[in-house]
């Protein structure tokens, strides 16, 4: 049996609250579990004590029986300094994705598309203007 300590959700609709507990690796988020070894209110300011609490004696004891905790548990068990840190590197955070690329794509296209016409425009109003000046002036040449 795959054990896991992970979060499971509770409270109200916009209102989480997060019991931590030691499950099955394949029970349900919100199902079955082992044990509650702590909770997480993500609604209390993040410098509040009662935000996170955990049992970490519970813990060291569901590790050393082979759980493996979630992400999130993982931090938090990093911040209490019963885990070594992991070194977190994602380069491709900051990227966009490929619909806004693509939108970008776009947006250029109708830019250079635009001053195109523009360009167009502006040289044909230019033409026009020359030729009813060269028409007058050989008029007036003529005379």
């Amino acid at each position: 049996m795959a054990l896991a300590i992970r979060l499971a959700r509770g409270g109200a609709k916009k209102r989480p609250y997060y019991r931590i507990v030691v499950a099955d690796s394949r029970s349900a988020r919100d199902g079955k579990f082992i044990e509650k070894v702590g909770t997480y209110n993500p609604m209390l300011a993040k410098d509040d004590e009662n935000r996170v609490s955990i049992d970490m004696d519970r813990v060291k004891e569901w590790m050393g029986k082979g759980a493996k905790p979630s992400d999130r548990v993982a931090r938090f068990l990093e911040a209490a300094g019963v885990l070594e840190k992991k070194v977190r590197n994602n380069p491709n955070k900051a990227k966009p994705g490929q619909k806004a690329l693509d939108l970008i794509e776009e947006k250029k296209a109708k830019a250079e598309a635009a001053a195109e016409a523009a360009k167009e425009a502006e040289e044909a109003a230019k033409a026009a203007a020359e030729a009813p000046a060269e028409e007058a002036s050989e008029e007036a040449a003529a005379e």
